[in-house]
């Protein structure tokens, strides 16, 4: 481990178990369900069909869990709150998602923000990995549409 890992290594590891940040809400509108729909092949009528989605249990159109869930990726990184990068790291990669669950459904034209607490960290030879508890705050509701465990992994020169 080089000199800059170790740097962020403890820097990570003093804010273990806390809120690292809570991002700007987004509005999750029917536009954007639409394009997912028309990119994703989910056309199901509970995300497209506004007229019948409005006799559903849920009063409208929802948007696809994996929707949601794809919205993670714009929203500010752990790395990106402490610092754009830390010295001497070369990139930052999305490595995967564990314990994905959709609590509630977000309807059509809500407004969510991502919670971010960190959870642990990792040294993964010249990288370090991140697992983020990613919560999606919905405006107004008691419960998240989703929660997620993000992993990341900050890529460090090898020397």
């Amino acid at each position: 481990m080089n000199a800059h890992q170790r740097e962020a290594y403890e820097i990570l590891s003093a804010h273990k178990g806390k809120l690292m940040s809570l991002t700007e809400w987004k509005t999750i509108d029917q536009d954007l369900i639409d394009a997912y729909a028309e990119l994703s092949g989910d056309d199901q009528w509970i995300h497209v069909d506004q007229a019948k989605a409005a006799n559903s249990r849920f009063g409208t159109t929802i948007a696809h869990g994996n929707l949601t869930l794809s919205v993670i990726g714009h929203l500010p990184l752990i790395e990106e709150h402490l610092q754009k990068n830390f010295p001497g790291q070369s990139m930052g990669l999305n490595y995967g998602y564990d314990r994905v669950r959709f609590p509630s459904p977000l309807k059509s034209g809500s407004r969510i923000r991502g919670v971010n607490t960190l959870l642990d960290v990792e040294i993964k030879g010249h990288m370090l990995q991140t697992r983020i508890e990613v919560k999606a705050e919905v405006e107004g509701e008691e419960k998240p549409a989703y929660v997620a465990e993000r992993l990341r992994r900050l890529v460090f020169a090898e020397e």
